[in-house]
């Protein structure tokens, strides 16, 4: 499976975004997973499956736990083909960033007493 089809499923997603708050039970997955999109642990078995397969988890059996855990690599390899694109959002966005500090320059500024707008 393409790491995008992996990653393609909002339920998927949603687990990753779990697991990059650290490591985690099965059952605590499970249940957030249930909670916020309405399946069955089945089917929150399989995408764990999914992700597990496809080597964006990783599992670590802990008596009778199955801890969960980020695996960095499938990322980093999505990271280095969207690196292509970046050039599309990148400037944008670092337009963006200067609108904002001009904005709170000129609002600092207007705020600032009449002593306080000279600039040594």
């Amino acid at each position: 499976m393409h790491a995008f089809d992996v990653l393609g499923d909002p339920i998927r997603r949603r687990i990753l975004e779990l697991l990059a708050e650290g490591e985690q039970t099965a059952g605590s997955l499970c249940a957030a997973v249930q909670q916020e999109f309405g399946i069955s642990q089945p089917a929150v078995s399989q995408h764990l499956r999914v992700l597990r397969d496809n080597g964006f988890a990783t599992v670590r059996p802990e008596g009778t736990r199955r801890l969960y855990a980020v695996d960095p690599q499938p990322l980093r390899q999505v990271d280095a083909w969207l690196d292509h694109f970046r050039r599309f959002w990148t400037p944008p966005l670092e337009a963006l960033a200067t609108e904002l500090a001009r904005g709170r320059r000129e609002r600092r500024l207007r705020e600032a007493g009449p002593d306080e707008r000279r600039t040594p």
